[in-house]
């Protein structure tokens, strides 16, 4: 059975930040849009919140600024949202103002926000801003692993792959890479299917190398020719050597496979 290789970072790590950060921006596009629908609504409340607000400092019982009380009453109903330095910090990482990324990653991620803690992860295992650490790479992208965050459990199980800032275990690569795919990580879903065909930190097992190679193949975008060819071929490689009621059990699993927050 002919494989097609692994994700290995060093050769896909522009394309996985592209594809992490342009999720987001579609994220909050998509946010945009659905304020859109309901802008009616959101202006009527903030005019009584005005309203409201106007009666409060004639009566001399409200001590904010004018400013400040409409940014409170614009978040409250949902026009504006609290200072997003993590977020911003995603952005300049893209791109490439990696100075800006770093002034306002670092404080974030030493306080234990894990996008924060992604990106300085990123910024190490990269060396963009800084100098390039493997270890203090692992260190950061664990700390935002353990709480969560997809990309970096995808990122972390490529370097235990790799034994790149921490000691070579692939059954480690595999939790990591499992952790992820679960999320919906195409990428992650994809190695994770490679060490099931392979046998590599789990045991060998065709269906689950086909269901998880299937799920990738239908995540990755429809842009993404390269990476959803390799899904296919591996999933059909995969699939040569299955019975009918392997191929069977694999497709029903990937039908009902949902991803888990």
């Amino acid at each position: 059975m002919a494989l097609l290789p692994l994700f290995r970072s060093r050769s896909h790590e522009a394309e996985l930040e592209r594809r992490v950060y342009a999720l987001q921006a579609a994220l909050a596009q998509c946010k945009g849009v659905a304020r859109s629908w309901w802008s009616m609504r959101v202006r009527f409340t903030v005019a009584v919140a005005l309203v409201a607000m106007a009666a409060g400092f004639a009566l001399g019982v409200y001590r904010h600024s004018i400013k400040q009380a409409f940014v409170d009453s614009a978040v409250a109903v949902g026009l504006a949202g609290p200072a997003d330095d993590a977020g911003t910090a995603e952005i300049a990482f893209q791109r490439a103002d990696y100075a800006k990324a770093l002034k306002l990653a670092r404080p974030l991620a030493e306080a234990g926000d894990p996008r924060a803690e992604a990106v300085l992860g990123l910024a190490y295992y990269r060396g963009r801003g800084i100098p390039q650490n493997d270890a203090e790479a692992a260190k950061w992208f664990r700390l935002a692993a353990d709480k969560g965050n997809a990309a970096a459990r995808f990122t972390l199980g490529v370097m235990y792959g790799e034994g790149r800032g921490v000691p070579q275990d692939y059954a480690e690569a595999a939790r990591w890479y499992r952790l992820a795919a679960e999320q919906g990580d195409a990428q992650a879903q994809y190695n994770l299917g490679l060490a099931y065909a392979r046998g590599e930190g789990v045991t060998q097992n065709a269906v689950d190398a086909h269901m998880w190679f299937n799920l990738a193949a239908a995540r990755f975008p429809a842009n993404d020719t390269r990476n959803r060819t390799a899904a296919v071929k591996n999933r059909d490689a995969v699939a040569g050597e299955m019975s009918s009621e392997q191929l069977a059990e694999a497709q029903k699993r990937a039908r009902e496979w949902a991803p888990k927050s």
